[in-house]
């Protein structure tokens, strides 16, 4: 799989989505794009899960640093 940001990947899940939409392919490309889709939606939460993690511990952090004042 390409490197793709959140971005790039909503993006691209965007053009699969209307590809597999307009029923312009065939079942082998369908279940390719079927495919990379199901990778860059992996990839998205993966991404969003980590973004979570982040700002619950700086979240904690911030919480810690106001009781000690």
């Amino acid at each position: 799989m390409e490197m793709y940001t959140l971005d790039t990947a909503l993006i691209r899940l965007k053009e699969i989505s209307e590809s597999l939409e307009s029923g312009e392919y065939d079942l082998d490309m369908s279940l390719k794009l079927y495919e990379e889709g199901v990778g860059l939606v992996a990839f998205c939460n993966k991404t969003l899960n980590g973004a979570k993690q982040k700002i619950t511990e700086l979240s904690q952090l911030t919480a810690e640093d106001d009781s000690h004042e």
